[in-house]
C-alpha cells in the first residue's frame, strides 16, 4: 500500500500567478548613493525646466527651444527645425541609440537601468518620499503588519497626496513639450485648454503613479523587455555589481569571525537596500538593475567589522576569477563586441551629421492627376495636369522657378492663380510653408512615346540658388490609337 501524504507540487501544477512579495528597501548612504541623487536631481531638472527654456527664431516662429508641435506638423530642437518628412531622423536617432545601449550594457553592465531610466528616477523620487512620511524599513513594515492606525492613516494618505502631486506635474511638463509652456500653463489653469491638454495630462499623471508608486520594480522585472535580453550584451569583461566570492566566502557572522571565515558576516545589509529584493551574492541576476546600493550598505558593515571595504565592487567576472587564483586580470575597454558596437554608432553617428549638413531647405512633389490623364488641344497638342507641392524651410518668404526637362517645347501654367503660359514659372511660397499649385504643362503632340514620356520637374530657389529635381511622367495617347 502507497504511503498516504500530500503528493508533491508538479511544475505543472504549480500557480501561474503568485503574489507580489513587497520590498521594503532600507535607506543608505555613501558615494554610490550621493552619485545616484546627483544624477536623479539632473535627470528631473532637465525634464521640468527644458520647456521652459527659450529660443529666439524670429517674430513669426516659436520661441521655445524644444518643440514637438503636432499641430503645425514641427519639430523645432533649439536651432533645428524637422519637418514631417525628416521622419528618417527619427530612425537614425533611435538606432544611434539601441547601438549606445548595447555599447554602455556591454562596458558597465545595467548603468541605464539603475541610473537615468524614468523608470528608476520616480520610483527612486517616490520612494524617498515614503521615507520621509513613513520612515525607514522597519518602521514600514512594522506599520503594515500591525492594525492600521491613526497615525499610520495620515501618514498614508499624506504620502499618496504627495505622490500623486509630483504626478501631476510629470504629466504636466509632458505636455509643455507639444504645447508652448507657458501659455498651456496659463490656459489649464484658468479652464481654456484643449481637451487633449487635460486627458493627457490625466493620464501621464496616473501612469506615473501606478508605476512609481505602485509597481515599482513589478516593471523592472515583468513589464520592461530589455532585462530579458541584457545578457547578450554582457561578456567576462562587462563591469558589473559584483560580489567578491573569493573573499567573502564562506560567511561568518559576527564581528570576531574565525579566521578560516569569509570577510561575509551574512548580515543580509545588501539584500535589505536592494530596489527589486534580489540577493547580489548570488551572482547577476535578470532583476538586477545595477544601481550599485548593495555596494555602499556593505561598505558600512565592513567598517564596521574591521574588514577592508568593496566586498561588493564594480569589477568583471574575468578578474574575479583571476583574483580567486591570485593574479589581476586588468578591464579591456576594447574587444570584438564593443569594437563592433562603437563601428556601428560612429557610422550612424557620421550618417547622421552629413544627413543633417546636407539637408535641402526645399523640397517639391509632384502628383500627376488621373483623370483626365492628358488633353488633347484644338490645335494638336497635348496638356498634362499636376498638383505641385513646394516646401520652403526658410523663416522668411521666397520666390521658387519652376521649369520641365525632357519636354521639348513645353509650356507651363498655373491654373488657380493665372500664371504663364511660359516655360518658366515663378511661384512665391510663405516663409515655414508649403505652396500648393494646380500647374498644367502643354507639349506637341509628338511629346508622348508609347503614350507616355519621362520628364523632370526642376525647382530653383531665386535667392540661394539652391535647386531640386522632381522624375514624373507627361501621359499621351497611345500609339495606334491617336
Amino acid at each position: 500500500m502507497p504511503p498516504v501524504g500530500p503528493l508533491p507540487v508538479s511544475a505543472a501544477d504549480a500557480p501561474l500567478y503568485a503574489n507580489r512579495v513587497r520590498v521594503y528597501p532600507k535607506a543608505v548612504q555613501g558615494p554610490v548613493r550621493r552619485f545616484k541623487w546627483a544624477v536623479l536631481i539632473a535627470c528631473l531638472t532637465i525634464y521640468y525646466l527644458l520647456p521652459w527654456l527659450r529660443w529666439n527664431r524670429g517674430v513669426t516662429q516659436p520661441n521655445q527651444a524644444v518643440l514637438l508641435d503636432i499641430a503645425h506638423e514641427r519639430f523645432w530642437f533649439f536651432g533645428l527645425e524637422f519637418w514631417p518628412q525628416d521622419i528618417y531622423y527619427l530612425t537614425g536617432l533611435l538606432i544611434m541609440g539601441a547601438v549606445a545601449l548595447f555599447l554602455v550594457t556591454s562596458l558597465f553592465g545595467r548603468v541605464w537601468c539603475g541610473y537615468a531610466c524614468p523608470q528608476t528616477v520616480w520610483t527612486d523620487l517616490f520612494m524617498w518620499v515614503e521615507r520621509l512620511i513613513e520612515g525607514d524599513r522597519n518602521e514600514r513594515m512594522k506599520r503594515d503588519a500591525a492594525p492600521i492606525r491613526f497615525d499610520t492613516a495620515w501618514r498614508k494618505a499624506a504620502k499618496h497626496i504627495v505622490w500623486v502631486g509630483i504626478a501631476f506635474w510629470t504629466g504636466g511638463a509632458w505636455i509643455m513639450y507639444y504645447v508652448d509652456a507657458p501659455t498651456v500653463t496659463v490656459q489649464f489653469w484658468t479652464g481654456r485648454a484643449s481637451s487633449e491638454v487635460y486627458l493627457f495630462t490625466g493620464l501621464f499623471t496616473a501612469t506615473t503613479y501606478l508605476l512609481a508608486g505602485w509597481a515599482r520594480e513589478q516593471v523592472c522585472t515583468y513589464m520592461c523587455p530589455w532585462p530579458r535580453f541584457q545578457s547578450a550584451m554582457l561578456d567576462e569583461q562587462s563591469l558589473t555589481v559584483t560580489y567578491q566570492a573569493w573573499r567573502g566566502e564562506p560567511r561568518t557572522r559576527g564581528k570576531r569571525a574565525p579566521a578560516a571565515g569569509g570577510d561575509c558576516v551574512d548580515c543580509g545589509a545588501c539584500v535589505n537596500v536592494c530596489p527589486t529584493g534580489i540577493d547580489i551574492r548570488d551572482g547577476i541576476q535578470m532583476e538586477c538593475i545595477g544601481c550599485g546600493l548593495c555596494i555602499d550598505a556593505c561598505n558600512h558593515v565592513m567598517a564596521k567589522t574591521g574588514r577592508p571595504g568593496w566586498l561588493i565592487t564594480w569589477d568583471t567576472l574575468a578578474d574575479q576569477a583571476a583574483k580567486a587564483a591570485g593574479k589581476h586580470a586588468p578591464f579591456k575597454l576594447f574587444r570584438p563586441r564593443t569594437i563592433i558596437y562603437l563601428s556601428a554608432l560612429g557610422i550612424a553617428a557620421s550618417i547622421m551629421v552629413v544627413a543633417l549638413a546636407l539637408r535641402p531647405g526645399i523640397g517639391l512633389s509632384v502628383l500627376h492627376d488621373r483623370a483626365p490623364l492628358f488633353v488633347r488641344l484644338p490645335d494638336g497638342g497635348l496638356r498634362n495636369g499636376y498638383t505641385v507641392k513646394i516646401v520652403n524651410k526658410a523663416a522668411v518668404p521666397k520666390t521658387f522657378e519652376l521649369a520641365v526637362q525632357g519636354l521639348t517645347g513645353a509650356v507651363l501654367a498655373e491654373a488657380d492663380e493665372g500664371i504663364g503660359a511660359a516655360p518658366l514659372l515663378k511661384l512665391p511660397v510663405d516663409a515655414d510653408n508649403v505652396g500648393t499649385f494646380r500647374v498644367l504643362v502643354t507639349g506637341p503632340s509628338a511629346a508622348s512615346v508609347d503614350g507616355s514620356q519621362p520628364i523632370e520637374f526642376l525647382l530653383r530657389d531665386t535667392a540661394t540658388g539652391e535647386q531640386t529635381v522632381y522624375q514624373s511622367v507627361f501621359m499621351g495617347p497611345v500609339a495606334g490609337r491617336r
